[in-house]
């Protein structure tokens, strides 16, 4: 799974099927954000991402989008998938 990948995906998860440049840039910029803050949790992603590591990638990028208008916390279903993630891998699985 690629970039590209990932883009099309959260355009889907945000029904931004038809985005503008700008838009395009923000849901770009918000998929590296996600890569970046996954990464400083503890939890290893690289390209090409597997279908778990995308899924989890598009939701987070998907809760940044939506925390800048509603400024909730992270959702319950979210952290729960990160944390699965980084302690899988702490434990070596």
């Amino acid at each position: 799974m690629t970039q590209a990948d990932l883009l099309k995906l959260l355009q889907a998860d945000l029904n931004q099927l038809m985005p503008d440049e700008t838009r395009l840039a923000q849901l770009t910029h918000l998929i590296d954000t996600a890569i970046q803050l996954i990464r400083r949790e503890g939890a290893s992603v690289t390209e090409p991402y597997s279908p778990e590591d995308g899924q989890l990638i598009v939701m987070y990028a998907a809760y940044l989008f939506r925390k800048r208008a509603t400024n909730e916390g992270m959702p319950r279903m979210l952290r729960w998938a990160l944390n699965n993630r980084i302690f899988s891998e702490k434990a070596g699985g």
